[in-house]
């Protein structure tokens, strides 16, 4: 573990310490198991209490959330998470409740009900399912509703293609042809939005969805996407919509407004859920009532008299998950949203866009802006320049600002724009904080210009180097072994 002499634990205390006084077993002891099942050449460090805990006390100052500090990650949306939300979704009446006793759950089946009915609201897309775990779980459903209604319209058959940009998540032509479609990549244009004549060329009676993200992974919103919607139903195609991004527009503008037809949403993204660590999550899907009928199981309904329930609508595409999703995080939306109100989200929406666009202005004459203009929630700048000019890459620039106290943004995406840095301030950042992530960036840009080796050689004041990250992902050392090079 390198620097200030840091060791494993393993490598910590000596034989006979012990973290906790454990009084004499006074009972009859059991035989131990057959010799050939156990292991004399395990070794597991023997610590004192004080030991165990500065150990891990170490351990957690080496880990770098959004508690620590601003956390950049483009498209990811690392934001704060009110602590309040934690406690409400800890409060003794969820947690203690069994989704199979169904009295005993009504609190959380009433604020589950609650919940669809406001993202419904927020959307503009009356029909809610909180099922899917996750955002890509959500596109899932939405793009095989599309597909059951498509089967029960009898044009499945010849509508075996689904239209994704390249400015899109990757999750989206994933998604499509796990459900069995045929992805045509349609290109963007020189303004940041859809290519309209390729869209044009594109749109036949082949097409079963056009897949939207709004606004797209170049931070940038879809122009004219009310006529897009017009022209896709005009083909007889549905209008998906990549919701990923919706804390840019929240409370401003609404996606059944615009003629989508189904909806997903990341509610670690834009309502301040946790994100990371592999989940848990919740991507709720939103549909128009044409769709509603093939929403994934089970909704919550309102139980005829009092009281609600879980019921599966008509022609459901059938269950994501074990009875009703990560209630866990559907509560931390729901009292994130009840906390700010509309009036809030919408002015949250208003600093994420504030953030991105001051840190573009702060920035853009160090680095290239592929696409020029106002932002939304995001700015996507190049370092082709630094790359071209003095052979210092988006991957150094990126390790380079860990040294200035950083989160390091998205880098190489999206695809489409060489050597790109994504980066996502978010509504929770002072004007401070996002004033010092732009002067480390300008720094950054005159290293690159005065001093390469430094970038090369980034992070250098981290607890670990730069890494081989191919030899790392080939041949991964998963276990310690007596003396491993830390």
């Amino acid at each position: 573990m390198s620097a200030g002499g840091a060791r494993l634990a393993f490598d910590r205390g000596a034989a006979g310490r012990r973290a906790a006084d454990v009084p004499r077993f006074a009972g009859t002891p059991a035989p131990l198991p057959d010799a050939r099942l156990l292991r004399d050449e395990l070794r597991l460090p023997e610590l004192s209490q004080p030991e165990l805990v500065r150990y891990y006390t170490e351990l957690s100052q080496r880990n770098y959330g959004v508690d620590s500090g601003t956390y950049p990650l483009g498209s990811c949306t690392m934001k704060y998470n009110p602590k309040l939300n934690e406690l409400i979704a800890g409060l003794a009446g969820f947690t203690d409740a069994h989704p199979q006793a169904p009295e005993e759950a009504q609190g959380t089946l009433r604020v589950l009900h609650e919940l669809q009915a406001a993202l419904g609201e927020l959307t503009g897309l009356p029909a809610v399912s909180l099922a899917p775990a996750a955002g890509a779980q959500g596109e899932l459903a939405g793009v095989l509703m599309i597909k059951r209604a498509l089967e029960e319209r009898g044009e499945l058959a010849q509508r075996r293609r689904v239209l994704v940009p390249d400015s899109a998540h990757g999750t989206n032509p994933a998604t499509a042809a796990m459900c069995g479609f045929t992805v045509t990549q349609l290109p963007t244009g020189a303004d940041g939005s859809l290519d309209r004549v390729v869209l044009a060329r594109n749109l036949d009676g082949s097409v079963a969805a056009l897949m939207v993200t709004a606004p797209n992974t170049l931070g940038l919103w879809e122009r004219g996407i009310e006529e897009v919607a017009a022209q896709a139903h005009a083909a007889g195609a549905y209008l998906y919509g990549d919701g990923a991004n919706l804390n840019a527009i929240l409370g401003r503008m609404r996606f059944g407004d615009l003629g989508f037809d189904v909806v997903h949403l990341n509610l670690h993204k834009s309502f301040s859920t946790p994100h990371g660590g592999g989940g848990p999550g919740a991507g709720p899907v939103c549909a128009t009532p044409e769709l509603a009928p093939y929403l994934p199981a089970p909704i919550v309904g309102a139980r005829a008299g009092d009281g609600f329930e879980l019921v599966r609508p008509e022609r459901s595409i059938g269950r994501l998950q074990q009875f009703h999703g990560n209630a866990g995080v559907l509560l931390r939306a729901y009292a994130y949203m009840r906390a700010l109100g509309l009036d809030g989200l919408r002015a949250a929406s208003g600093l994420a866009v504030l953030n991105a666009n001051y840190l573009r202005a702060l920035v853009r004459e160090h680095y290239d802006l592929p696409y020029g203009g106002p932002v939304l929630h995001e700015v996507v700048f190049s370092g082709s320049r630094q790359r071209r000019a003095h052979g210092v890459r988006t991957y150094d620039i990126a390790k380079r600002l860990i040294d200035y106290g950083f989160h390091p943004p998205t880098v190489y995406f999206p695809l489409i724009v060489e050597e790109a840095l994504m980066i996502e301030p978010t509504e929770t950042e002072t004007r401070e904080s996002v004033e010092a992530l732009a002067a480390a960036l300008v720094a950054i840009a005159r290293e690159a210009a005065e001093e390469p080796e430094l970038l090369h050689d980034a992070p250098r004041s981290a607890p670990i180097g730069r890494l081989d990250e191919a030899e790392a992902a080939r041949r991964p050392v998963l276990r310690w072994s007596p003396g491993l090079d830390p």
